[in-house]
């Protein structure tokens, strides 16, 4: 099938992680809902995927019966939502705001146990390791606790500040604003670990549970 001049194969991204699937499928119901003529383009942009990517979720989507596909003029298409496309939306909504709330319910004391951790060792200034949403609930426990989050360290990351401390893409300035770091990369938990204990030393490095971090001699919370 094409899609609005595209000829894609199913990616290897559509039959892996059904949680970011799901997520971006109802990020995709939700915009055709709001505005069908909008390019894939302008998809591709509003869901943080690449256009290929976006073509291959459209056409899973028409082949599921949850979208529909009409010409509009200027040789571009029109994207409809069917009545099976709003049910799944509506259950997809369901499912991601019982999945969010569960995710900042085991987020939260996690992160309330590794800030006890740290205070108990008498590190009061803490980098978290990671811009994302684990890294703001850390924050927010951060507020409840006796220790001060100082700085974010993240490559990636294109922004300067994040819930008002500085992102940095050194650790070597990450050593001189804290006593230990958190990590909250939710994307490469594993290697972003490694690295920070090769710099830091396995007990300065602390990692909230839910991220599923095991090496040995590792610090993942206090027990």
């Amino acid at each position: 099938m094409h899609l609005a001049g595209h000829e894609v194969s199913m990616p290897e991204a559509l039959r892996s992680n059904d949680v970011d699937n799901e997520r971006i499928v109802l990020g995709l119901l939700e915009s055709v809902e709001r505005d069908g003529a909008q390019s894939q383009r302008r998809l591709a942009a509003e869901l943080g995927i690449a256009l290929g990517l976006v073509n291959a979720y459209l056409k899973r989507c028409v082949t599921k019966g949850l979208v529909k596909i009409s010409d509009v003029p200027t040789r571009r298409y029109a994207y409809y939502l069917t009545p099976k496309g709003f049910a799944e939306k509506s259950r997809l909504t369901v499912d991601y705001l019982s999945s969010s709330f569960e995710f900042f319910r085991r987020a939260r004391a996690d992160c309330s146990d590794v800030l006890v951790a740290a205070h108990a060792h008498g590190w009061k200034k803490i980098a978290l390791l990671g811009v994302s949403d684990l890294a703001e609930i850390a924050t927010i426990c951060a507020l409840e606790s006796r220790v001060k989050i100082t700085a974010v360290f993240d490559l990636r990351s294109k922004l300067n500040e994040f819930v008002g401390v500085p992102v940095l893409t050194s650790l070597d300035e990450i050593r001189e604003l804290a006593d230990c770091v958190v990590v909250t990369d939710l994307t490469n938990a594993d290697e972003t670990t490694k690295t920070a204990i090769e710099k830091f030393g396995v007990e300065r490095v602390l990692v909230p549970k839910l991220l599923g971090v095991r090496i040995q001699g590792h610090r993942e919370s206090a027990e």
